[in-house]
């Protein structure tokens, strides 16, 4: 028993330091910029206090919330007493600090507690029970059912696909999920929106930004090889653990209104973030649009039926910490990137796992000259490779406790990282390297009213991250 603790605990402390480089040895080999303020080793103390918080995480897994919120209070005690925020020192800067940041964290939790209800109706529906006459009975099933989440990340928000996904996969292996198959759940549904505009934040603020979206379907090409790579193991991991339920059961009857509710909280949450996008983007960073949609849906349909309310206090406890991590990274003093290059792009995929993905993006448009295609995948799918790196993890997270565990994660769901990595490079070699330094020259047309040419954006600084799903890391 005593050894079996001490591997343990050389094991936790393997995933630890992995966050720990990833969070500070990374930010300045990377070429993050100076920054003012006390420094360790040329490192800012703001990325050690960050990367203390990660290994806190990562140590103490059964105690994530409480790890959290104390990295996020310490962290803003120092800025206010050291380095002040970016908008200025003291109360006055973080109050301005938090007003930029509100949407998106209004938006994360709005839909975080409102697709857990969702994914509920899906369960109660008994769709997932009549699933097994169409899927294959063996390993084929396990993938096949990763595909279709791949392919519903593409116009879903990758929360909504990787919960439903779950709640699939809890029906059809009898509850009995093997963590290696989550972490490919929540890689299935990051990798499907990769490559496109209305699939994943990241794109979307790209596309807003003048880039075509037909420069991001390139992602599509990492994507589906990195499925293949994940999916495959992740599949016979899971058949091996928990065969597939081989024939529906029977007498089983389906609730058609909850399937209905389900469809209108989807549309209702596409709908918004395509019009606000299209009609209203000047007013994305200033009302959570997505976020009150989808709540408004919910409430609209509770005549039919009614959610189930109990879940919800789990599920904000578990956003509050994906929050807390969410506002943790935004203070961070990231001033630059390095110069655009493929090795620069995957980097950041491995710094996504524990960085917010949405001022990397805004930062490599700021800085232009990437491949964005490329950059796409590289920020969308690097949140997969850590349970904590994406929303869709920390929504699959709630609903699978077992899986709150860095080294349990790394340990069964290696093949996302070596997805990652096999992807990228079947991108680069059958692809290429081909970046845009003037993207904002380029009509965002194939997407618009009017035909090629007939809406442009103009100079200055990326647009404040869209009212989307995808607000964290693969996000």
């Amino acid at each position: 028993m005593r050894y079996a603790s001490t591997v343990r605990a050389y094991r936790l402390g393997a995933g630890a330091r992995l966050l720990f480089g990833a969070c500070c040895t990374l930010a300045p080999a990377t070429g993050w910029g100076a920054v003012e303020g006390p420094a360790v080793l040329g490192i800012p103390v703001d990325f050690i206090l960050f990367g203390a918080t990660l290994i806190g995480v990562a140590l103490f897994h059964h105690h994530t919330l409480r790890v959290a919120l104390t990295g996020l209070a310490v962290i803003t005690v120092y800025k206010l007493f050291f380095t002040g925020f970016k908008s200025g020192p003291g109360l006055a800067g973080l109050a301005v600090h938090m007003q930029h940041e509100w949407v998106i964290l209004t938006n994360l939790l709005c839909l975080l507690v409102g697709f857990a209800l969702l994914s509920r109706h899906f369960e109660e529906s008994r769709i997932p029970d009549v699933l097994p006459r169409f899927l294959p009975d063996d390993w084929k099933g396990a993938f096949f059912l990763l595909v279709i989440i791949w392919v519903l990340s593409g116009f879903l928000d990758n929360i909504a696909a990787a919960l439903i996904g779950g709640t699939i996969a809890a029906s059809v292996f009898r509850q009995k999920v093997h963590i290696g198959y989550l972490a490919a759940i929540v890689a299935a549904s990051n990798a499907g929106g990769a490559g496109s505009v209305v699939g994943d934040t990241t794109t979307t603020m790209m596309w807003l930004d003048g880039v075509s979206p037909l420069a991001v379907l390139d992602a599509y090409v990492a994507a589906f090889a990195a499925l293949l790579v994940f999916g495959i193991p992740a599949a016979l991991q899971q058949h091996r653990y928990s065969p597939i339920r081989k024939d529906p059961q029977r007498g089983v009857h389906v609730d058609w209104y909850r399937v209905g509710i389900v469809a209108v909280i989807l549309v209702s949450a596409i709908a918004t973030n395509v019009t606000v996008n299209l009609k209203f983007k000047h007013l994305a960073d200033y009302f959570p649009f997505i976020g009150v949609a989808v709540w408004v849906a919910i409430f609209a349909c509770v005549p039919l039926r009614k959610p189930e309310w109990k879940l919800v206090p789990e599920a904000f406890k578990g956003s509050i910490f994906l929050l807390s991590l969410v506002t943790c990274a935004s203070m961070m003093p990231v001033e630059k990137l390095p110069a655009a290059s493929w090795p620069t792009t995957l980097g950041l995929g491995f710094l996504s796992s524990v960085f917010d993905n949405i001022p990397l993006t805004a930062l490599a448009l700021k800085q232009g000259g990437y491949d964005w295609g490329m950059l796409a995948f590289a920020v969308g799918f690097g949140g997969s490779m850590i349970w904590f790196g994406s929303s869709a993890g920390v929504a699959v997270s709630n609903i699978f406790p077992e899986a709150k565990s860095v080294w349990q994660w790394l340990r069964y769901g290696w093949h996302i990282a070596v997805g990652y990595v096999v992807g990228f490079m079947v991108m680069l070699a059958l692809v290429g390297w081909h970046p845009q330094e003037k993207h904002k020259a380029y009509a965002m047309d194939s997407m618009l009213p009017g035909g090629v040419g007939s809406a442009r954006l103009g100079g200055g600084n990326p647009p404040p991250p869209p009212a989307s799903g995808k607000l964290f890391r693969g996000s």
